[in-house]
């Protein structure tokens, strides 16, 4: 089986990206961080099994082809009212309730970085994966 393990993207401030992180996905803390010489600040946000990888640039600008981050999550109406006490407004609820089968919802953080969050509502590949609607 193979899995996407790290995505490593360079920020303008690795301490905005982590806390967007720490209250969208609590379960996905910082993992570890260091300075690394020649390279400087870096950091991983992640469990055991996937991480983000961080590389702080100063002036860093996101590349207009990323144009998001996906992360599956239990339940985006929790998701959401973290953001919002935290003081952060989605910048997309089109696809909140267009899916019988997944409610979706679209954030970017301090560093310009668009996130995707996608709560499926049921089990099977089949209905998650539909894309006739």
């Amino acid at each position: 089986m193979q899995i996407l393990e790290y995505i490593h993207v360079n920020v303008d401030s690795i301490a905005k990206t982590a806390r967007f992180m720490e209250v969208a996905v609590p379960d996905y803390p910082m993992r570890g961080g260091g300075d690394a010489e020649g390279f400087g600040p870096w950091a991983h946000l992640g469990d055991e099994s996937s991480y983000m990888a961080l590389t702080e640039v100063r002036d860093s600008k996101v590349p207009a082809e990323i144009r998001h981050i996906g992360i599956v999550v239990d339940d985006v109406n929790a998701l959401m009212e973290r953001l919002a006490k935290a003081g952060f407004e989605p910048t997309d609820l089109s696809a909140l309730n267009e899916h019988p089968s997944r409610k979706r919802v679209y954030y970017t953080d301090g560093n310009g970085l668009d996130w995707e969050f996608v709560q499926y509502l049921v089990e099977t590949a089949a209905e998650r994966n539909d894309y006739s609607q």
